[in-house]
């Protein structure tokens, strides 16, 4: 593998989520999976370490590690665990983040440093049922009544919906698309039942309705009207977080999928000597060297605060194809035992594919990549 430029503190902070991956998830990443929950107790552990906070600086209650360290715990993460990486990503990567990226420093002090120490959870609530893939196209209303602004409307597949405290979310207003604050204790809030997935099934994944929820006026994040461009700031860095999910499961796919081949006997001889599957433990490897080159590439480039939209959609929609293609490549080298839910290549299986799906479906990310494309002329 590619030996990146990791700093002491970022390899210190690998070894200890690695070590805490292994002790406290990778036990129980079935049981999650099964009981379509992730234990308080494990969520309280994660905030306790400050692996809800990573990438943010110090004086907002993070670990100061950037995105680079946070793509880093991330990966490890996933190499036991989707569901919780996926938990993670939500209230972090985009839930948190878009109050960081775009919120005043009162906002900033009142909710991020809260919610990178893991007092509160988070979730980031854009998708409607007519603004999926069209997000622009958000129905949810906030009309300003001199004191507060009141909300009105539904959001579909928010990941932490009933579990969060502090919501980002996104609403039309006279102006246009705005970013408020809301607080789920607050009035009209409502999160419905748990939906029924194929995958990341720990991932608590809901609906949730705003009946006149009144937020208060300093709780717009930014400028009225400017709420999209927050949005597709703070899925830039989503989506690189969800590269390094894929980097992480991929990782432990190949790794499970070259001991079992030197497991397995048949015709008197380790399966890993047919070149069939040599062939394929090679192009997983091929996959998850340009995963990893892309993702920490791009992190990289992030917190040297360059614009990455272009490189980020790459970057999604790379990885996502390419850990599906791993996956499914793991569960042909297992056999029988891959299809069980005995070994957990099968969980992984249906994990991944919701990569390509959320976080911008990847015909989005194509479509991103193209236009700037355009844009610059084919300039890279």
């Amino acid at each position: 593998m590619f030996e990146f430029k990791f700093t002491e503190e970022q390899n210190m902070l690998r070894e200890m989520v690695r070590d805490f991956t292994n002790n406290e998830i990778k036990p129980i990443a079935q049981k999650i999976d099964e009981e379509e929950k992730i234990p308080q107790e494990l969520i309280k552990k994660i905030g306790e370490l400050g692996l809800l906070g990573t990438a943010f600086p110090t004086e907002y209650g993070g670990g100061g590690f950037g995105e680079v360290g946070y793509c880093i715990q991330q990966e490890e993460i996933s190499r036991a665990c989707l569901s919780t990486a996926t938990f993670i990503g939500a209230h972090q990567s985009i839930g948190t983040n878009a109050i960081f990226l775009g919120g005043s420093e009162e906002l900033k002090k009142k909710y991020v440093v809260p919610l990178a120490q893991g007092e509160f959870i988070g979730a980031f609530c854009l998708t409607e049922t007519q603004a999926g893939s069209d997000s622009f196209n958000v129905k949810t209303r906030a009309h300003f009544d001199g004191n507060d602004w009141i909300l009105n409307g539904e959001k579909l597949w928010i990941t932490n919906g009933s579990l969060a405290d502090v919501l980002t979310v996104f609403a039309r207003t006279e102006r246009g698309l705005s970013a408020f604050v809301v607080e789920t204790k607050w009035p009209g809030f409502s999160a419905g039942p748990a939906e029924k997935k194929m995958g990341i099934k720990g991932s608590t994944t809901n609906a949730i309705t705003f009946e006149n929820v009144r937020t208060p006026k300093e709780n717009l994040i930014g400028q009225d009207g400017r709420g999209f461009l927050i949005a597709m700031k703070t899925l830039d860095a989503g989506r690189l977080g969800l590269g390094a999910c894929c980097v992480g499961a991929a990782k432990q796919l190949l790794e499970d999928s070259t001991k079992y081949a030197k497991e397995r006997v048949q015709f008197d001889q380790s399966i890993s000597n047919f070149q069939a599957i040599q062939f394929m433990l090679a192009d997983m490897a091929i996959l998850i060297y340009n995963m990893e080159s892309t993702v920490y590439r791009t992190a990289t480039d992030y917190d040297l605060k360059k614009n990455i939209s272009r490189q980020a959609a790459i970057v999604k929609y790379y990885c996502s194809e390419a850990l599906c293609q791993v996956a499914d490549m793991a569960v042909q080298i297992h056999g029988g035992m891959g299809y069980s839910r005995e070994l957990p290549i099968e969980r992984f299986y249906r994990d991944a594919r919701i990569n390509k799906i959320f976080e911008g479906t990847n015909e989005i990310q194509k479509g991103i990549i193209a236009r700037d494309i355009i844009k610059k002329n084919g300039v890279m």
